[in-house]
């Protein structure tokens, strides 16, 4: 296999394959399909679930409204404005509503729940149009409810993957270029790791027509980052090694060969190592959370498998010219005087180095504490959309809940029961009869909270609590309020068994207990100070109310799963050195070796992440920002200071159950 993937005429012949394939899989996968509908990520037995399926029954079917609110600033609607506004909902078929003061009023617009991001994004822009056609001076005209916010956030994607894909391959060519001060080298990885995102792309395309996985509007674009994070990982640590290894052979198919046996199993570990985290998500409630978890392990797959069928015969056809002016040739001395440096005076105070180390990440991990979970509909953007303007404006003249009505299902013979009792629940401000058929009535129950709020969550469970059996609770908020404690339940459940997967991965890779444990703790103690820093830098700097629900779960999954690439990456090589030169000098060789690519590849990582930033959604602002922070912490202190320091603390005891003589023979190290 090896000689195939760098032989004269095969090296050839593999690349040519490799970009049929590629354009295969590109010509007939066409467009990602996403679901605009908000129940469909929760499972088929949540209430609010219950009550969507219900309604889809009904005559109306189930609706998304769209409110029009009319306000004027400082004043009472004029003789001119109820005029126009009844002639709109006469237009919409709707009926204008007043609020008591006469100073504002709006018209609900009942779309279609289940419409296509792009139509729903077209019918609210069209009742934005309408609603701003003639208005009088003075007179505002905002569209909101849950159509509005559905269709700003959606609008916040249209262009935005394209946007992020462009800003990443700008970031990762700007830092490849000043890691290999090289003309040419940086366009090969790039080129290989671009067209593995085009192939994951085409491949999740394919994956959302023909499956029932619910993809999400972020899907795409947080794959993106993934492939382009880890591949561009994979290709740092393959050419580092095969540089090294140009230095000792004349042959360069020969050094591409011992490479790969070098690196390729760091990749293939790292990488499985990943793809498992990632598959955990498979044990969540919500769909859109399964669906990240299937798409992104079908990314880091491909960047994978490029990085060592792809980018091998790339590299080995372009020659060592490819690495001008910096040309690599036998008998040149390979320096590695910084890392060697730093891994000397780790040696020498390896106690004070831990204990210095401890007490940084201990002071990050301080902001947990006063953390805050979950965002409300008007925290979700970073940017100005009229739908959170629109329910601001409400929520000065109506109940703040008027903007989503929670929706409550009985049957007709309870109904007027039913009714009263909605009516006189605590945080309700108003309830009515919505529709009836033969079977089923919906009531309308406006809330005094606004939506997706601590109240509004709190009136939702007294009425789930206090209702009839029969009766059920759905609506928008009563979604999110489903979809938040799914969400905190996939965080109690996934995040042990990705610990214990990593750890059975470690342990199987190092045959040593103790250090997989080790690098465990390290992770967490990575990840509880990039999310104490995050939060605090959110609250003090961004002025961001919280977190959202999801954010936590995303955050430490990246975390754990890529920040196990740089364990691998130094600790294999730190098992191969142990076995001639001891643990000690053994630590000391592999950080002198792997602390360039481990700190290019940590930068790296890290800017892509916080490439997310440039999406208009604070979730992706936050994930993107926890995972950068996490990344450089396990980059420049963890991986390259603390876990030296452990080491050489331990000495041999490091590896145990294995001892350093032994780890030449066992099977990781071919």
């Amino acid at each position: 296999m090896l000689r195939t993937l760098t032989g004269r005429l095969t090296a050839w012949l593999v690349l040519a394959v490799a970009l049929l394939a590629a354009g295969a899989v590109l010509g007939f996968s066409g467009s990602v399909r996403t679901s605009n509908d908000p129940t469909a990520v929760l499972p088929g037995g949540a209430e609010s679930t219950r009550v969507a399926a219900i309604e889809r029954e009904l005559p109306s079917g189930q609706s998304n409204p769209a409110l029009i609110v009319y306000s004027r600033d400082g004043g009472a609607l004029t003789a001119a404005d109820q005029a126009k506004i009844a002639a709109d909902a006469t237009a919409l078929k709707g009926q204008p509503i007043f609020s008591p003061n006469k100073d504002a009023a709006l018209v609900a617009v009942d779309l279609p729940a289940n419409l296509p991001a792009d139509e729903l994004i077209d019918r609210v822009a069209q009742l934005r149009a309408s609603a701003a056609q003639g208005l009088p001076d003075g007179l505002t005209a905002q569209v909101t409810g849950g159509a509005g916010f559905a269709a700003d956030i959606a609008d916040s994607f249209t262009g935005a993957n394209t946007n992020l894909l462009l800003v990443t391959v700008v970031v990762v060519a700007v830092l490849l270029l000043i890691t290999y001060r090289s003309p040419l080298l940086w366009l090969v990885p790039l080129i290989v790791v671009g067209v593995a995102d085009r192939v994951a792309s085409g491949l999740i395309a394919v994956l959302s027509r023909h499956t029932d996985l619910t993809v999400g509007d972020s899907t795409v674009g947080i794959v993106t980052v993934l492939v382009f994070g880890a591949g561009t990982d994979y290709a740092l640590l393959l050419i580092s090694r095969y540089r090294e290894e140009l230095h000792l052979h004349e042959d360069r198919r020969e050094a591409m060969r011992r490479a790969l046996r070098g690196a390729g199993p760091a990749v293939i570990a790292s990488a499985a190592t990943v793809v498992l985290s990632l598959l955990t998500l498979l044990l969540a409630s919500l769909g859109d959370t399964v669906a990240l978890g299937v798409t992104a392990a079908l990314g880091i797959g491909v960047a994978a498998l490029f990085a060592l069928v792809v980018l091998p015969p790339a590299l080995v056809v372009c020659g060592r010219g490819l690495f001008w002016p910096f040309i690599p040739k036998v008998g040149d001395e390979l320096r590695h005087g910084l890392w060697s440096r730093v891994g000397n005076a780790v040696a020498r105070r390896p106690g004070l180095v831990t204990v210095v180390s401890i007490v940084i990440l201990g002071a990050l991990s301080a902001g947990i504490p006063g953390t805050q979970l979950g965002l409300s509909q008007t925290e979700q953007f970073r940017v100005k959309a009229e739908s959170v303007e629109g329910l601001d404006t409400l929520s000065r003249s109506f109940p703040a809940g008027a903007a989503d009505p929670a929706v409550v299902l009985t049957d007709p013979a309870h109904a007027q029961e039913v009714l009263a009792a909605v009516t006189a629940t605590a945080g309700v401000a108003q309830a009515r009869i919505a529709e009836q058929t033969a079977t089923v009535v919906r009531i309308a129950a406006t809330l005094t909270a606004a939506p997706d709020t601590p109240e509004s969550y709190e009136s939702i469970r007294t009425l789930r609590a206090d209702l009839p059996a029969d009766a059920l609770v759905g609506g928008s908020v009563a979604t999110a309020l489903d979809k938040r404690d799914a969400s905190r339940h996939d965080l109690e459940v996934i995040v042990p068994v990705i610990l214990l997967i990593v750890l059975l991965v470690l342990g199987v890779l190092l045959r040593a207990a103790v250090a997989a444990v080790l690098l465990i703790v390290t992770v967490i103690a990575s990840f509880g100070a990039a999310l104490g820093a995050g939060s605090l830098l959110f609250r003090t700097v961004l002025g961001y109310p919280g977190l959202d629900n999801q954010v936590p779960l995303y955050s430490f999954l990246f975390l754990v799963a890529l920040g196990v690439d740089y364990n691998i990456f130094l600790v294999t090589r730190a098992r191969e050195e142990a076995a001639q030169r001891g643990t000690r000098d053994g630590m000391v060789h592999a950080l002198a070796a792997t602390g360039a690519v481990i700190t290019s590849a940590g930068i790296l990582l890290a800017a892509v992440f916080g490439v997310l930033g440039v999406l208009p959604i604070i979730t992706l602002t936050q994930i993107g920002v926890i995972v950068g922070v996490g990344v450089l912490l396990d980059t420049l202190l963890v991986r390259t200071v603390l876990v030296p320091a452990l080491a050489t603390l331990l000495g041999d005891r490091f590896w145990w159950p294995a001892r350093p003589a032994a780890l030449a023979r066992t099977p990781s190290d071919a």
